[in-house]
């Protein structure tokens, strides 16, 4: 539960970058307003496969002293990235897998440190978002979220690793986990999970996320992890790096813009369709032309099951 102090820290945070967003300079560069912004080279963090050829997974939970919490490694690779901003409306779900809405309303959850009231007040803005900019869709499921801070004592701190949240295969059980009565007939249409994604701290400043093209992705480049869980196992994507792979960011997001990433989607997968969507691999990333002293990124993620047409 929430507690007071959670409370009065993520109000000053808001407020604080209210203040910020509203004193911004884009001309300086040394003070801790200053944005980032426009197209840049930044290093990323890749998988890289076990070296006993085990099949890769890693723990959700604490494992014991002893017990690797991953099987798995990583490397970093140098990327040139992309600013979208002023770009946006050029990027699809269908081609790329995310888009970005703007300039919506005040959310009627206003701390985002509870987390019923996050579904009571936060679920029903996210559904509706859905429904009115997914084309077609005419059912969504929200299964979970997930807050992340950038400070030392944050239960989640933003991911520095390339991944994506869900694989074919665990988009179909999360179908069944949660829908298990309407499963079989959901699953004959179109089916797909969408995080929607945004700050609580914006415009932000450092941490931005980074996010890759699916149109420019390879079949080969999405390597299956098991997600282990203590009474299930899920999967997630490792990405392999490829030189091909087509990075962007959107500089500076503001609170009232929204994410949208596209983790899977049943469509891209049918011979013959025009849909290269489905799978978006993201990654938070460090700006070297960050300040020194920028506020520390806070964002929420929710991951939801849509449906349709």
């Amino acid at each position: 539960m929430a507690t007071a102090t959670l409370q009065a820290t993520a109000a000053h945070n808001l407020s604080q970058s209210a203040r910020a967003e509203a004193a911004h300079d884009p001309n300086a560069t040394t003070n801790n307003n200053y944005i980032p912004r426009g197209d840049t080279t930044v290093t990323l963090n890749y998988f890289r496969p076990p070296e006993n050829g085990d099949k890769p997974h890693n723990y959700v939970e604490k494992q014991h002293e002893g017990t690797p919490q991953r099987n798995f490694g990583d490397f970093d690779v140098d990327v040139p990235i992309v600013d979208i901003r002023g770009h946006e409306s050029e990027y699809t779900l269908d081609k790329d897998a995310f888009k970005v809405v703007s300039n919506l309303p005040d959310s009627a959850e206003r701390d985002f440190v509870d987390d019923d009231s996050i579904k009571a007040n936060y679920y029903p803005e996210v559904e509706k978002l859905l429904l009115d900019n997914v084309p077609g869709s005419n059912k969504v499921f929200i299964f979970d979220h997930t807050i992340r801070r950038s400070n030392p004592n944050a239960h989640r701190a933003p991911v520095t690793r390339v991944h994506i949240d869900q694989t074919r295969k665990s988009a179909t059980e999360r179908v069944k986990l949660h829908l298990p009565e309407e499963a079989e007939k959901l699953l004959q249409g179109r089916y797909r999970i969408i995080n929607i994604w945004r700050p609580l701290n914006g415009p932000v400043q450092a941490n931005p996320l980074g996010f890759a093209s699916s149109s420019s992705l390879k079949d080969e480049d999405l390597i299956p992890i098991e997600h282990r869980y203590p009474h299930r196992t899920g999967e997630t994507a490792g990405i392999r790096f490829n030189k091909g792979q087509k990075w962007h960011y959107l500089s500076g997001m503001r609170n009232d813009e929204r994410l949208f990433l596209e983790c899977f989607d049943s469509e891209a997968f049918k011979d013959g369709t025009k849909v290269l969507g489905g799978r978006v691999p993201h990654t938070a990333f460090h700006d070297k032309r960050t300040p020194e002293g920028a506020i520390g990124r806070e964002s929420i993620e929710v991951r939801a099951l849509v449906f349709g047409p």
